[in-house]
C-alpha cells in the first residue's frame, strides 16, 4: 500500500484522486473486516462524500492540506459528530457525540478522510483487544494471535492495509505495544503536545493521542498535523507546532544513546537480540551507546496500576444511567445505577474501577495512591537524571511477539506485564515510540522502543528512521 505522503502527493497532483483512494480503502476493509473485526463502524457514505469534496477543491486549484485525500482509521474512543462512539463498551452502544475531538477537526482541515471507528479494549483498558464488548480484533499477520491493545483495531487497520495511517491513544503503552505486535510504527507524544479534547478519558494524567503508520515519515507527518495548542484542553502545551518531517533524515551522528537494562531484561531471546542489533545499528550510524541502569523503572508497573485505576474510577463515575449512555431500569435510582453499571461494564473495567475506588478510599489513600504518586515522582526524576547523560534511550517495546488468544486472559498480571517496558514513560509524560526491528517466534515482528525527554519527538523520529533503514525498509 502507498504511504500517506505518497497518497497526498498523488491526489494533489492529479495522479490519483481522493475518491479512488477512499474506494480502495473501503475495498480493503470489506475484504478482511469480517475475518479480523478491525472496524466497529465503517463510515463509507460520509467518507465518499468527503473525498468528492476534496477532488472538487483540487480541481478549482485550492490547497487542501498535507494529508489530502488520505484515508485514516479512528480509534473508537475519539468523539466524532454523529458517528457512533462506543469505547467498545455496551455502556455507550449507539451513542453519537454532538461534537468533534480536536484531533478530528485537525485531520479534516489537513485533508484526511476518516473511514470509521476501530475496535479497542473496553474504555482502553487492556493489552490485547480481547476486552472489547463487540469481540476481539485479530492480528492481520496471524489471525490466531492478538494485535495488542488497547488500540488493537487501529494498529490492525494499518497492518492489514485498510488505511495507511490511524489514530490511537496511549495510557500505558496502548499505541506502542500494538504497533510492536503488528509490525508498524507507533508514537506516544509528549503529554500535552496533542489535545485530549474529545478523547473519552481513561486516566487523564496519562492519556495521550498519537499516530500509527507503516513508515516513520508518515508518523512524523501525522503527528505534525495533530500537534499544537488547544484552548479546549487545559493540559495542552502553549507552544508552536514542532517541525518533524523536515528532521526525519537528520540521523544520529554525535548522539548519546542510553541502553537501559530495565527496558529489556526478561524479554524473549529474539527480543534481546533485536535490541542489541538496534544498538549496533545506531552505533554504526554515528551514535555513542552508553549502558545504563534505571532501577526506579522496576516500580512503574505497580505505581501505574494504582494511579490509572484511581483516575478511571473517577472518570467512569459519569456513566450512571442518568446523563448519557445506556440505562437499565430499577426500582429506585440506586438500583438503576447498579443495574446499569453491572450490565454496561465488562469484567476488566469493573476490576479496575474497584481497584481504583479501593485505592482512593479513606484509610487506604495514603498507603496506596499516595505512595504510587511518590513512585511517579521518583520515575520522573530518574528519567531526568538519565537524560542529563544521554540524548535518548533504547529498549524493547514488549517482552515478546504477538501471543495467541486466551493465553493471558485468565491471569491479569500476566497480561499487565506486556506493558512493563512502556508504562514508565507514561508516568513521566515524556515521548516514546516503537519501530519494527527484526522478527521472533513464527517470523512475527519485534518492536524496539526509543524514549526521550519532553518535546524530543524530532530526535526520536530521526533515530527511528535510522533503524527503519537498517532493518531494510528504505
Amino acid at each position: 500500500m502507498k504511504t500517506a505522503q505518497q497518497i497526498a502527493t498523488d491526489v494533489t497532483t492529479g495522479a490519483s484522486s481522493a475518491t479512488a483512494e477512499v474506494q480502495a480503502s473501503l475495498a480493503a476493509i470489506a475484504a478482511r473486516n469480517d475475518e479480523l473485526n478491525v472496524f466497529l463502524y465503517v463510515d463509507g457514505e460520509r467518507a465518499t462524500a468527503a473525498a468528492a469534496a476534496i477532488d472538487e477543491r483540487i480541481a478549482r486549484g485550492e490547497t487542501v492540506g498535507p494529508l489530502a485525500g488520505v484515508p485514516i482509521a479512528i480509534k473508537d474512543n475519539l468523539c466524532q459528530i454523529d458517528v457512533p462512539t462506543t469505547c467498545s463498551s455496551k455502556m455507550l452502544e449507539g451513542w453519537r457525540p454532538p461534537y468533534n475531538a480536536t484531533v478530528i477537526d485537525r485531520l479534516v482541515a489537513a485533508g484526511a478522510i476518516p473511514m470509521g471507528k476501530t475496535n479497542l479494549d473496553e474504555f482502553a483498558m487492556g493489552s490485547s483487544t480481547e476486552n472489547s464488548a463487540f469481540g476481539p480484533t485479530r492480528n492481520p499477520l496471524d489471525p490466531a494471535r492478538v494485535p495488542g491493545g488497547s488500540s488493537g483495531g487501529s494498529a490492525a487497520a494499518v497492518a492489514a492495509d485498510m488505511t495507511t495511517i490511524s489514530l490511537g491513544s496511549d495510557t500505558g503503552g496502548s499505541i506502542r505495544q500494538p504497533a510492536a505486535l503488528c509490525g508498524i510504527v507507533g508514537v506516544k507524544p509528549t503529554y500535552g503536545l496533542v489535545s485530549r479534547y474529545g478523547l473519552i478519558a481513561f486516566a487523564s494524567s496519562l492519556d495521550q493521542i498519537g499516530p500509527f503508520s507503516k513508515t516513520v515519515t508518515d508518523s512524523a507527518l501525522l503527528l505534525e498535523v495533530l500537534a499544537g495548542y488547544d484552548l479546549m484542553d487545559s493540559t495542552s502545551l502553549n507552544e508552536p507546532t514542532p517541525s518533524l518531517v523536515a528532521h526525519v533524515n537528520d540521523g544520529v551522528a554525535g548522539k548519546r544513546v542510553g541502553l537501559v537494562k530495565e527496558l529489556y531484561e526478561g524479554s524473549d531471546p529474539e527480543v534481546l537480540a533485536s535490541v542489541a542489533k538496534a544498538a549496533d545499528a545506531l552505533r554504526e550510524a554515528g551514535a555513542e551507546i552508553v549502558e545504563l541502569s534505571i532501577p526506579e523503572l522496576s516500580l512503574g508497573l505497580s505505581a501505574y496500576y494504582l494511579i490509572a485505576p484511581a483516575e478511571a474510577s473517577s472518570n467512569l463515575a459519569r456513566y450512571d444511567g442518568v446523563r448519557f449512555g445506556n440505562r437499565v431500569d430499577g426500582a429506585d435510582v440506586t438500583a438503576m445505577m447498579e443495574a446499569t453499571r453491572t450490565l454496561g461494564f465488562g469484567a476488566e473495567v469493573k476490576r479496575r474501577i474497584m481497584l481504583g475506588t479501593y485505592a482512593l478510599s479513606a484509610g487506604y489513600f495514603d498507603a496506596y495512591y499516595g505512595q504510587a504518586l511518590k513512585v511517579r515522582t521518583l520515575t520522573i526524576n530518574a528519567f531526568a537524571k538519565a537524560y542529563a547523560q544521554v540524548d535518548f534511550l533504547l529498549g524493547a517495546t514488549t517482552p515478546g511477539v504477538a501471543f495467541e488468544f486466551g493465553t493471558k486472559t485468565k491471569d491479569p498480571m500476566a497480561m499487565y506485564l506486556n506493558d512493563v517496558f512502556t508504562i514508565p514513560t507514561n508516568l513521566a509524560g515524556d515521548p516514546a515510540l516503537s519501530v519494527p526491528f527484526g522478527t521472533g517466534e513464527a517470523d512475527l515482528p519485534i518492536g524496539v522502543q526509543l524514549l526521550g525527554p519532553g518535546r524530543s519527538e524530532a530526535t526520536l523520529l530521526a533515530a527511528a528512521r535510522v533503524l527503519e533503514i537498517a532493518d531494510g525498509r528504505p
